[in-house]
């Protein structure tokens, strides 16, 4: 096991947590509160003030507001298209979080190496197509996309959040992947 601090957060420098703005360290603070340790994301993207702001503004209003989607299902999302995009810091972080949620240990491996044979749902299954189909052929999406999610209960409101997930991810999974974004050892045992 790597020990701590052995690897950087990132190929770019980093800043200290006390030459960050008070937001910014306030915010960071509140999450290594939260959950024992500082996810590397906070401290990458905590180099340029305004951007940071900005994802993590972005990533909440997506994440955590109330829906038809539950938690969970939006950590499917997430880690469904960030296997698809190959981006390491993505699906091992929101796995972790997608155990936590969905209180399944076992679900986000299943659903990082191919959705179509995890336990999930009928729903779910319709959910991630939709989200996978967004995140590689975009450009494809029709009415027969929207009648699919309606078959299992997920309106226009749905799909805009399953869309809006899958390519806010799409453009995070491409800067963790360019910075070379280091997952933090403390993810992997998360929800076991």
């Amino acid at each position: 096991m790597a020990t701590p601090n052995a690897h950087p957060v990132c190929r770019f420098p980093v800043p200290k947590l006390e030459d960050l703005p008070a937001d910014i360290r306030e915010q960071i603070e509140a999450v290594e509160e939260k959950s024992g340790f500082i996810p590397n994301v906070f401290i990458a993207l905590a180099r340029r003030p305004d951007e940071f702001r900005a994802f993590f503004a972005y990533h909440d209003a997506l994440m955590e507001k109330p829906g038809n989607l539950t938690k969970a299902e939006r950590e499917m999302i997430v880690v469904a298209t960030s296997a698809a995009n190959q981006c390491q810091y993505c699906v091992i972080a929101h796995g972790a979080i997608l155990r936590i949620r969905a209180k399944n240990p076992l679900i986000a491996e299943q659903i990082a190496a191919n959705y179509r044979k995890a336990d999930i749902t009928p729903r779910q299954r319709s959910m991630l197509d939709f989200a996978m189909k967004v995140a590689q052929k975009s450009y494809e999406i029709g009415e027969g996309d929207f009648a699919e999610l309606g078959k299992h209960g997920l309106a226009e409101e749905d799909a805009w959040d399953i869309a809006a997930i899958s390519a806010f991810f799409g453009m995070s999974n491409r800067m963790a992947n360019v910075m070379s974004m280091r997952t933090n050892d403390e993810f992997y045992m998360l929800g076991r």
